[in-house]
């Protein structure tokens, strides 16, 4: 039998495409039926003859497809049930060979059927995707409208179990929405005006109204949407653990086989022995625990983009986290702007507004909206230029303005002190020419869930934990003390970063991080985990893991979901390879013929598949939660 890495999604047309899909198995399925008749009428020779024809052809077939592998490198089992077909075919039991036979044509299909029924969480999401919304018109009427024509600014009338169409704005009081598909919650979320509401989310029991603030294309869903469809498409190697075992396998099952013919002195003996030794639950028993695993993951709000990185996911020695916006709420607050001089705060504020005007870092977002709270308006500021991670340059009214590190302006300006900064602070620093004119001092709050996924994580056997961050080293270690990790590299830029997880010795390392300048050390990892929700294009593409929304103990749950997930792909790998072995030594003492071992073979993998569908269970408690107006939780 074959198993292909790619579970690919059984077709739910009639049997017709069934049979285009599986031809063997329709070409055994009707050898056998006319093997059936040729005998009822008695015409036993012919019967026989049909039989091993079409058994020998699926042989044949196999035979050809291992040879291929084998020049490629890949070495599989199949080369157990190809004996067994010929040794039952030369022996003349053809109804064995033929049983054979059809679990390796079955075999896929089997395989696809099981994934195709794990896969369903990972998938649910795609089914739902809105084509047409409802937009408020001049009118004051709504007006249906494909959904890729909603710009940003559109007023949207959502109705009671509609699909949210695009990220958008409350303008109602209050509305509640299922996030369950997207984010594991299984209670509806309490949203009040002006929150956030995540495209993809279920409307819940009124009309509600909302004010788009993305395209279709660029909001929260449809990114999830390609995710998941990246990982329902992946083809990663899902059999890497059957792989162990395979020539291991082999080994065994000749042993015995050769052991019963030589006691026995009876070419019976090896083929009923091999009838049972065929790997079918081998084969299976990873893909389908894998996929399974995958699509509860989804179901946490985790999407696994492939079934190497669950395996790497399900035992990191070291995760290394960045701090900003991972382990931090990524949202910092301007809590005081100061001057060194003449110059106003009002003015420092404008200029460094005027600076971050189009940027989309977090610090730019903080100070913009310090500005038009305190009714400033952003200075005019031309021939931007960013430096990455030091701050931007440009000109204001005939001076070099710089904003950013202290460092950055320093160099730009003058010498000068900065001034220390209380645990927790960070500070973004202003000068135009010769004078350092003054900082803007902002706060970003510690995660109230960090310290308690730290330590899950060592909980789940994780040996180091390391927090990387450009920040300064003060302030480092004072997220580094709330949080309960003691190795703090601050101070980094991106490429620093990317050095220090490739120098991390115990290894392999999870990076978990949320900005764009995460996305070279998250692709450096041997497992990337990208804080998803309001995390950036960059990170989501560059990680094996996206965490869909803003949770930092989701990571925690991803590793305890792919822990468990292996841990029933070993299971099922054991429980396929212990029956198998009990019946071969069975099979060994000739009380078990060729058939009943056959049939016993497809028991077994029932068996594998069932327990590797287990990988899908369960569920997290449900948390009913609030969103305030600041966005969502």
């Amino acid at each position: 039998m074959t198993v292909l890495a790619d579970t690919r999604r059984v077709p739910r047309a009639g049997v017709g495409k069934l049979a285009r899909r599986y031809p063997l198995v329709v070409l055994v399925l009707a050898a056998g039926l006319a093997a059936d008749i040729l005998t009822l009428i008695g015409q036993g020779t012919a019967a026989g003859w049909t039989a091993t024809a079409v058994a020998a052809t699926v042989a044949l077939l196999q035979l050809v497809r291992m040879v291929r592998d084998a020049r490629a490198g890949r070495w599989g089992l199949d080369i157990l049930a190809v004996l067994a077909i010929s040794s039952t075919a030369v022996l003349g039991d053809y109804w064995a060979s033929l049983i054979v036979a059809l679990m390796m044509a079955g075999g896929e299909a089997l395989e696809d059927y099981a994934s195709h029924r794990a896969r369903g969480q990972l998938t649910a999401l795609l089914s739902r995707v809105p084509r047409f919304a409802r937009r408020i018109g001049a009118d004051g009427e709504p007006h249906e409208v494909d959904v890729a024509a909603l710009a940003p600014g559109d007023v949207v009338a959502v109705a009671p179990g509609d699909v949210v169409p695009v990220d958008a704005v409350l303008l109602d009081a209050e509305a509640e929405f299922d996030e369950s598909s997207l984010t594991g919650e299984s209670l509806p979320v309490t949203h009040l005006a002006g929150s956030a509401v995540l495209s993809g989310s279920v409307n819940g029991s009124s009309v509600v109204r909302m004010r788009a603030t993305a395209r279709a294309q660029d909001s929260q869903y449809q990114q999830i949407v390609a995710l998941v469809e990246g990982a329902a498409a992946s083809r990663g190697r899902f059999v890497r653990l059957a792989d162990r075992f395979s020539l291991p396998f082999t080994g065994v099952a000749l042993l015995i086989a050769g052991i019963a013919w030589a006691v026995s002195g009876d070419p019976v003996r090896f083929a009923e022995v091999l009838v049972v030794a065929t790997p079918c639950p081998l084969l299976i028993a990873a893909p389908v625990a894998f996929v399974a695993g995958m699509g509860r993951a989804a179901r946490e709000g985790v999407v696994i983009k492939s079934g190497e990185s669950l395996e790497r996911l399900a035992h990191p020695h070291t995760v290394a986290m960045d701090k900003t916006g991972t382990l931090t709420r990524g949202r910092p607050e301007v809590d005081r702007v100061e001057s060194f001089g003449a110059t106003s705060v009002d003015d420092i504020l404008a200029i460094a507004a005027g600076a971050e005007e189009n940027s989309n870092h977090v610090l730019a977002t903080a100070i913009l909206e310090a500005a038009d709270a305190r009714k400033v308006r952003p200075a005019h500021v031309t021939e931007l230029q960013e430096e990455t991670s030091h701050g931007m340059r440009g000109h204001w009214n005939g001076a070099h303005a710089f904003v950013g590190k202290a460092a950055f302006v320093a160099a730009g300006t003058a010498p000068f002190e900065p001034g220390a900064l209380a645990p927790g602070e960070m500070a973004v620093y202003v000068g135009a020419d010769d004078e350092p004119m003054g900082r803007i001092v902002l706060r970003d709050e510690v995660r109230p869930d960090s310290a308690a996924t730290i330590a899950r994580l060592r909980d789940a056997g994780v040996r180091a934990i390391v927090m990387m961050t450009g920040d300064s080293d003060a302030t480092a270690q004072h997220v580094a003390r709330a949080v309960g990790i003691t190795d703090v590299r601050a101070g980094l830029l991106p490429a620093d970063k990317v050095a220090v997880v490739a120098g991390l010795p115990d290894r392999p390392v999870l990076m978990v991080g949320d900005g764009v300048n995460d996305a070279p050390v998250l692709a450096a990892a041997d497992v990337g985990v990208a804080m998803g929700a309001r995390g950036s294009t960059a990170a989501s593409e560059s990680a094996d893991v996206v965490i869909l929304v803003d949770d930092l103990d989701r990571v925690g749950t991803a590793v305890t979901t792919a822990r468990r997930t292996v841990r029933i792909a070993r299971q099922s790998i054991a429980l396929g390879i212990g029956l198998s072995v009990v019946f071969m030594l069975i099979a060994a003492t000739g009380v078990l013929p060729a058939i009943g071992g056959a049939l016993v073979q497809e028991g077994i993998d029932v068996a594998t598949i069932l327990n590797g569908l287990r990988a899908g269970r369960g569920a997290r408690a449900a948390r009913p939660r609030t969103v305030p107006v600041s966005g969502r939780s």
